[in-house]
This record gives C-alpha cells, structure tokens and sequence, in this order.
C-alpha cells in the first residue's frame, strides 16, 4: 500500500454544517441580529460563518473591534450537545485501512463537542484542533509534525477536505496529494483531485 495515510478535515467533509449550523450559532448571530458593527449582508456573515473560521469572517466584513471581542467570547463557549449523524458515505471511510487523522480549526469547545457527538475518537490515530484564539499554529504545521513523527514520506500522505484555502493548500505547499471533497459539485480548485463520495476516494486509492 504505497499511500500509508490520510490527514481529514472535519466541517463540511465528515458532516454537513448546515445540518446544525443555525441552532448551534444561534446565540452569534442573535448577536450580529442587534449590531450594526460590520460590512456586508448579515445572510452572507451567517454562511460564512458555517465555512470558515471566525478570524476570518470577521476581517472580510470588517467587524468593529469590540463586536470581534464579544463575539469571541460566544463562540469560545459554544457546545453542540445533540446526536447527529456524519455524511451517508462516511461509512467508506471508516473502512479504509490506513492511518487517518483529523485535524479541524475552530473553538477547542465546539469542535470537541462534534468529535464527541460523532464519535470519532475510534476511527482516528490523532485528531487536533487548531484553535486561532489560543495559538499561531496552523494546519500546515499539524500536517508537517504528522509527517516527522510517524515517519512518512510526502507520497504516502493524502489530505482530504472541502476548503481549497484551508487544508488543500497546506496539503498542496508540503508537497501532498489534495483530494477535495465536495457535495455542491465545487470541482473549480487545484487540488489533485475532487470528489463527491468517498467510495470515489477508495477507487482512487484502489489504484495507488
């Protein structure tokens, strides 16, 4: 088996954020429903929101700093406590045999609390948080410890997610193979390559 493991993404790779998105950011956007502290469409803030990490969503609609502060401290405490189920295809993932480990960025609270709820503990050698509220680290230093610590080799090492500028391109600046995953069809990326079920990473992977 010449690809030893696969480094995951969690949000809108292993489950679908919309499927919780609103009622576990209620108590952010009740927030943002009685602010006028920022740029742009409060519809937008909220879908971004479901995609990207809040430093981000608040630098591209210019969040005032005190609306920042306060929404901060939300979001640091923010659990999701309800049962709720992966992708449908997930189950092929679990199946594949190599190595897998999960690396999310968001609040350590509320990505625990999903890696709870969907118990993923089991199917993952290491799963870590990047956390932008409490470290500098990103993705791509996880990614790289990864490959120092357990020995593997740039070509024996897939990432998989849904974000062309969060995990695929750490994956792609290490020298990687990217698979971007995406259920809308969103294919337009440099990744090596896109899929929509993971039985079509299996395939992928069948002929490595």
């Amino acid at each position: 088996m010449s690809v030893k493991a696969l480094i995951l993404d969690l949000d809108n790779t292993i489950y679908p954020v919309p499927s919780i998105g609103e009622e576990l950011f209620k108590p952010v956007f009740d927030v943002l429903q009685n602010s006028s502290d920022y740029e742009g469409e409060l519809e937008d803030i909220k879908q971004d929101m479901m995609r990207i990490p809040f430093q981000k969503v608040a630098a591209k609609y210019k969040f005032s700093k005190s609306l920042e502060e306060k929404v901060d401290s939300v979001l640091r405490n923010l659990t999701y406590e309800k049962e709720f189920p992966p992708f449908e295809d997930y189950a092929h993932l679990r199946k594949m045999p190599h190595q897998k480990f999960l690396v999310t960025t968001g609040y350590t609270k509320m990505q625990q609390s999903k890696v709870d709820q969907l118990s993923l503990e089991k199917d993952f050698e290491e799963i870590h948080i990047v956390d932008p509220s409490k470290t500098k680290q990103t993705k791509k230093d996880v990614f790289k410890s990864i490959l120092e610590r357990y020995t593997l080799s740039a070509s024996e090492v897939w990432v998989v997610g849904d974000d062309p500028q969060s995990e695929i391109k750490a994956g792609k600046e290490l020298g990687l193979t990217t698979v971007l995953y995406s259920k809308n069809g969103n294919h337009t990326t440099h990744a090596t390559h896109a899929i929509s079920h993971f039985k079509e990473l299996g395939e992928l992977l069948a002929n490595k």
